[in-house]
């Protein structure tokens, strides 16, 4: 069977902040999305948080209007400001029970052929358990497996699933299976906690696969936290907390006595970093994919952007019993443009510019003797 891995990079919207600009355009945009949002979940506005709310709403053009440039601010119940026709703007809500509403990134389509070209890339994996990271929801992804798969001439999957996880401009983790190979259980981790508060910036999905021979393959996706926002140091300990607790539930399903687990998704840090030690130190019962012999890299070990090796984000790892029973694997990268002039390594034919290429990651497959 096969097992894949791959970050469509949302399959019909994206953000403004991430399409339209550069990443460092788009990420004062991004933390003032979180910051807003934040502060606007506190049970009570501080004088501190009222000024704050109405800087990051005019440094967003949103100080006049709810609607600004890149950001939309919604309101469902009650009112967060008093807009006067003379007079400066203020904060009139007192806290959360005090209004409903929230501020929304803005979207926009996806060039349509990039779209195709991720159906390509799926159908070129051609895998019988497919992660896939950043889609929308499950309505969106099970549309595109129903429209997109067939508009390429491929087959759509039989089984779409995904559950909406913590991040507020709705990227998440889902799974898609082929007959044969139905999903038997489906665990969430969306509310795992621990001195530091929640731990997945997404989800830790959870899926138990039955297999045609009647066991069962344990699948976790992944998305953990970007290195694109806030500092340093606290994103790599919120990495480091989230591949602790895979760690943890990779551990007590083995100790269970299932056999076949794995881990799978964009990671966002490289395989020699210290965020990353619980499941890739010697330590971990888990392999990296990449290190077997049958895994073929095409010269390449990163899976982003140009591909260098310290642009290795995405994953399979692979317990024991299944990191024996590897066939072959490979990078799926003919979906990418690669490099300014696309030139780094062969794309599809449909991939004629950048902004035709199906995400900035690459695919990653494996063929398990199972």
């Amino acid at each position: 069977m096969r097992l894949a891995s791959f970050n469509v990079e949302n399959m019909f919207d994206r953000a403004i902040a991430l399409n339209r600009t550069t990443w460092a355009d788009g990420r004062p945009v991004l933390e003032a999305h979180r910051q807003l949002n934040s502060i606007l979940n506190k049970p009570r506005y501080a004088a501190a948080d009222k000024a704050k709310i109405l800087q990051l709403l005019e440094a967003n053009g949103m100080l006049k209007s709810d609607e600004g440039p890149m950001m939309l601010l919604r309101k469902i119940r009650g009112q967060l400001l008093r807009r006067p026709r003379k007079g400066a703007v203020e904060v009139v809500a007192e806290g959360r029970d005090s209004w409903v509403g929230w501020v929304d990134l803005k979207t926009e389509a996806v060039d349509e052929r990039a779209t195709e070209n991720t159906a390509r890339v799926i159908a070129a994996m051609n895998a019988d358990v497919l992660g896939v990271v950043e889609a929308e929801d499950r309505t969106t992804l099970g549309l595109f497996n129903r429209k997109l798969m067939p508009a390429i001439e491929a087959e759509p999957y039989a089984q779409v699933m995904l559950i909406d996880g913590n991040d507020d401009r709705g990227i998440d983790v889902g799974l898609l299976t082929k007959d044969g190979y139905p999903v038997r259980s489906i665990r969430t981790h969306v509310y795992d906690a621990d001195a530091g508060g929640i731990i997945f910036s997404r989800d830790c999905a959870e899926y138990e696969i039955g297999l045609p021979s009647g066991q069962s393959l344990w699948v976790l996706v992944n998305h953990f936290k970007s290195k694109g926002y806030g500092t340093r140091a606290n994103n790599d300990a919120k990495r480091r907390r989230q591949a602790q607790r895979v760690r943890d539930i990779v551990e007590a399903r083995l100790a269970e006595g299932h056999a076949f687990v794995a881990v799978i998704g964009d990671l966002n840090d490289t395989p020699d970093s210290a965020p990353l030690k619980p499941l890739l130190a010697a330590s971990s019962p888990l392999r990296d994919v990449a290190d077997h012999p049958n895994f073929d890299d095409g010269g390449r070990p990163g899976t982003h952007g140009n591909c260098a090796a310290g642009s290795k984000l995405d994953y399979i790892l692979l317990s024991p019993a299944l990191f024996n029973v590897v066939r072959a694997g490979a990078i799926e990268r003919r979906g990418m443009w690669g490099g300014k002039n696309g030139t780094l390594w062969p794309r599809f034919e449909e991939v004629e510019q950048a902004l035709h290429a199906a995400s900035d990651h690459a695919g990653l497959w494996v063929d398990l003797d199972l």
